[in-house]
């Protein structure tokens, strides 16, 4: 089995190939797990670790044998796969909603079936729709059959997705136009990051948090303050440069933020406000003050921010460790060893923040000393 290994404030961070996945472990676990893998007989290790740590040998051999039964071979209740070949599948003819997105200068054309299919992708980019169109560079359909939505790019089915699987479809749908706008494949980037980031248009911080923290109200404080928003809720970074790159969605307002940010936003009071019911919230959408699309910034900040009613401001430096558990598992991680790597070196050099607040002000002067 692949595995990568990266130290870390006296723990080392193991990511598995087998199953993409990242284990933040104790050195001297990690040791046994490196040691396994090169094929060492559990009985010498066994030996090595009962005079490291003074314990019997018969209670190490037993530590080996679970943690190589725990962690190098998990037990796995593997689904009975459906095979599918879409031989009863056809594309539609005709199309409810076809909707023209510019960004910069790249034109989609984006074909939906019903409202339904809209619904799930139309209200993020809506402030990119453009009229009397002659030409277009890429093509996107979307439409639900059998309670599978299926996404074709330029003719090309890409993949479906159940109905409880929504999310990885808008996960994918984004991921197919970072590639275009961006030109690069899915396979030069490093990680896709569920937060908000921001620039001063000379390098750019990540801003992370539960939902309902305040990530996107923060993020709009701070661009009605100068700074540029590269993103929001889905933040793509390469891997030959590990540098945020933009991507060109709205910012969305969830309903109990609008009362801070209509003085700002007037235009607020009368866009359209969409129910998510899966999600529980109701939002709106405030387009980006971004006008640079093609933009990619370097980043080496982290900052885990939340808003709390009458809260003392609190902005500190806290463990790299703790943020590492708290970033990975809302971030899709490129499977591909190389890329991997790169997080993980990429990773080590962050510095990761806390930033607690209830006044405005405050939080977008520490935001701004921090660039």
């Amino acid at each position: 089995m692949t595995t990568l290994y990266k130290v870390i404030e006296n723990k080392t961070i193991t990511w598995f190939e087998d199953t993409n996945k990242y284990l933040v472990l104790e050195n001297t676990t990690a040791d046994i797990i490196k040691r396994l893998n090169k094929g060492v007989c559990v009985k010498e290790i066994a030996k090595s670790l009962s005079k490291k740590l003074n314990i019997p040998e018969g209670k190490s051999i037993d530590f080996i044998l679970n943690l190589e039964k725990d962690i190098l071979k998990p037990k796995t209740s593997k689904p009975i796969d459906i095979i599918n070949d879409y031989r009863d599948i056809k594309r539609p003819n005709k199309y409810e909603f076809i909707k023209f997105y510019k960004v910069n200068d790249i034109v989609f054309k984006a074909c939906f079936l019903s409202e339904k299919e809209l619904s799930l992708v139309h209200p993020k980019f809506a402030h990119l729709s453009i009229k009397n169109v002659k030409h277009f560079d890429n093509e996107l359909e979307v439409f639900i059959d059998h309670n599978y939505i299926f996404l074709y790019v330029n003719n090309t089915l890409i993949d479906s997705w159940s109905s409880q699987n929504m999310h990885y479809f808008q996960g994918k749908f984004s991921m197919m136009l970072i590639q275009k706008i961006h030109q690069k494949e899915e396979e030069k980037w490093m990680g896709i990051f569920h937060a908000s980031a921001v620039s001063n248009q000379k390098k750019s911080i990540l801003f992370l948090g539960d939902s309902g923290n305040g990530k996107s109200t923060s993020l709009a404080l701070l661009q009605s303050s100068g700074l540029i928003c590269l993103a929001d809720d889905f933040v793509p970074i390469d891997s030959e440069n590990q540098e945020v790159y933009s991507f060109p969605a709205a910012i969305s307002i969830k309903k109990n933020s609008l009362e801070a940010l209509l003085p700002i936003y007037p235009e607020l009071e009368t866009s359209a406000e969409y129910h998510f019911k899966r999600l529980n919230k109701i939002v709106r959408y405030l387009e980006p003050n971004n006008t640079e699309f093609f933009s990619h910034l370097p980043c080496n900040d982290l900052v885990f921010i939340k808003y709390e009613k009458d809260s003392e401001l609190i902005f500190k430096q806290i463990s790299k460790i703790d943020a590492f558990q708290q970033l990975v598992p809302d971030s899709w991680l490129s499977p591909i060893k190389e890329n991997a790597q790169t997080f993980l070196d990429w990773f080590s050099q962050l510095n990761c923040y806390q930033l607690q607040y209830s006044k405005n002000e405050e939080m977008i002067d520490t935001v701004q000393k921090l660039f």
